[in-house]
């Protein structure tokens, strides 16, 4: 999306030209684009530019619902902003830390279409953003003035800008080349050195979820966040902001919890019993997998899976439970056979530790009984074992 094209878009004539974009958005493309170009929006003649500008946008913002809820509607995206930009609920969290950390300023070095922005002014801080393209920060700064909100942002490099008059700096360095996605940390932008030389002040960095541990330096709190069952990130805390070496931050329907390594006391592996327990994967990245073992007053099932058991129906928001029907053949052949005389049409098949695609097996098994079923494939005290499950 070209620069002055979206600062058009800002205009009256191109704000009624989304609008009319918008009403169309979910008809053929092609269909869609003909009719805005024979559109009467105003004054000015919609060039070929301003046309696909809009239709970006309305487009972006039916896909950014996922991410940015009920505020999607009036903000405005580029496509690789909003695919790397944060959750809002995730970026809420994370204002709401620096919040209670009595934080009054903060600068997003790379805010992007400025997701984390808008979270920093609902939250009251005063707030900066600097980015290298130009289109961006006019993104970034558009979605604050069309939410109401306070905040500055300017095209800057930030490995040249001083972060020493903010209470905290924040920093979302790119982890993408010209060749993808990159998992080498000296490939980011801006690279690991930068992020280590920021880590020694009051800052929040946002990492990859596979971030190494040993990668994360001494004094850094390391937080792993999950929204609906999902990790979306890992973040890195220092200097004040740090309160724990690692955290589990689970956010879903009933709200936000949080575990620390202060929670996990240590748990060994035990028997299977009635109980099966699935960590959510935020605990499972920030190793805190004992921790649920501990609060379930269970064990592991392998001390190299992450997989819990007990003698306890528990209910947390930390790992999702199951009830242990029965064990089942782990081997094909005799576990097709089982799961048709109990009628099995229907299968979800969770796996951990086994190489084994669900996909492919549940072809293979060629089930066509009425009734549904949960199996779990994993390890057991080493072994291949299948477990017939069932939700509670």
């Amino acid at each position: 999306m070209d620069l002055d094209d979206f600062r058009w878009l800002l205009t009256d004539d191109g704000q009624r030209l989304l609008a009319a974009a918008e009403e169309v958005a979910e008809e053929d493309p092609l269909r869609a684009q003909t009719a805005l170009r024979r559109a009467s929006v105003g004054s000015t003649p919609q060039t070929p530019g301003h046309v696909a500008a809009a239709m970006t946008q309305a487009t972006l913002r039916r896909r950014a619902v996922a991410k940015f809820g009920d505020l999607a509607p009036r903000m405005y995206f580029t496509p690789d902003g909003l695919e790397q930009a944060t959750r809002l609920p995730v970026a809420r969290h994370r204002a709401a830390r620096l919040g209670a950390a009595s934080a009054r300023t903060v600068i997003d070095l790379g805010c992007g279409i400025g997701g984390d922005l808008v979270a920093f002014a609902e939250t009251g801080l005063i707030c900066a953003g600097i980015d290298l393209d130009p289109l961006r920060v006019e993104v970034a700064a558009a979605n604050l003035s069309a939410l109401g909100l306070e905040g500055a942002v300017q095209v800057a490099d930030a490995t040249e800008v001083s972060t020493a008059p903010f209470d905290v700096a924040f920093a979302d360095p790119a982890r993408r080349t010209g060749r993808g996605r990159t998992f080498d940390v000296d490939d980011w932008t801006p690279p690991w050195s930068f992020v280590e030389g920021l880590l020694r002040r009051d800052s929040c960095v946002k990492v990859a979820p596979g971030i190494p541990h040993e990668l994360v330096p001494q004094g850094v709190e390391a937080e792993w966040v999950s929204d609906h069952g999902e990790v979306k990130e890992a973040a890195l805390w220092s200097g004040r902001l740090a309160t724990t070496a690692r955290r589990a931050t689970v956010i879903g329907s009933g709200g936000l919890a949080t575990l620390t390594d202060e929670d996990d006391p240590g748990a060994g592996v035990v028997p299977v019993r009635r109980f099966l327990y699935e960590p959510d994967g935020a605990v499972i990245r920030a190793g805190l997998v004992t921790a649920v073992a501990a609060a379930v007053h269970g064990g592991l099932v392998d001390e190299h899976i992450a997989y819990v058991t007990s003698d306890v129906p528990a209910h947390t928001p930390f790992a999702r439970g199951y009830e242990i029907l029965e064990e089942l053949p782990y081997r094909e052949k005799p576990l097709r056979a089982a799961l048709r005389e109990r009628g099995v049409g229907t299968l979800t098949i969770k796996k951990r530790g086994v190489d084994v695609v669900p996909d492919q097996l549940r072809k293979r098994l060629a089930l066509s009984g009425d009734t549904e079923a949960t199996i779990v494939l994993t390890r057991v005290a080493g072994h291949g074992t299948a477990l017939l499950v069932r939700p509670f």
